[in-house]
């Protein structure tokens, strides 16, 4: 009798110890930023948004130099013209700073929409690479380590196999 209660004693805790370590979810980390800056696509949404910058740099530039020349000629010639001549002259010179300013900010807002849209199905391609290389090796979740938060030191880094799975 008594070994048949150590024996069922044994087996409960077998048993036991089993089914909490089934219960575990397994764990992974992945640093996303450096996955997507290794992605060629990367790469070539960065080159497009490096020449519009530089489109919009060169025409900005060249707006404003416009500019400036023609508010040094206004400022030349204002002693022989009428005062208002010069008011004339002064909103007009007011009308252009303000067009720079709003094609500078219609700049940076367009650059903004871009990189979204460039950078969008990037991150989407990389997610889905994630999403398969930690289902097929069983994770149940995968951490970004690439934000600063201090993880798990014992989980597996999956950036390799995810690499791997994209042909970099």
């Amino acid at each position: 009798m008594k070994h048949i209660k150590t024996l069922l004693l044994a087996t409960a805790l077998c048993i036991g110890t089993v089914s909490f370590t089934q219960a575990q979810s397994k764990v992974a980390h992945i640093n996303t930023q450096e996955l997507i800056k290794a992605m060629p696509e990367m790469k070539t949404a960065q080159s497009e948004l490096e020449a519009l910058g530089k489109t919009y740099k060169t025409d900005m530039q060249g707006s404003y130099t416009e500019f400036q020349n023609l508010q040094k000629e206004y400022e030349a010639d204002a002693k022989n013209q009428t005062d208002a001549k010069n008011q004339e002259r002064i909103l007009e010179l007011q009308e252009k700073q303000q067009r720079l300013q709003q094609f500078q900010a219609d700049a940076q807002k367009d650059m903004q929409e871009k990189e979204i849209a460039l950078l969008e199905p990037i991150t989407e391609k990389a997610k889905a690479a994630i999403l398969k290389v930690s289902r097929a090796q069983g994770f149940d979740y995968v951490l970004d380590s690439g934000t600063g938060i201090t993880i798990l030191t014992d989980g597996k880094d999956l950036l390799n196999d995810v690499k791997k799975e994209l042909g970099i």
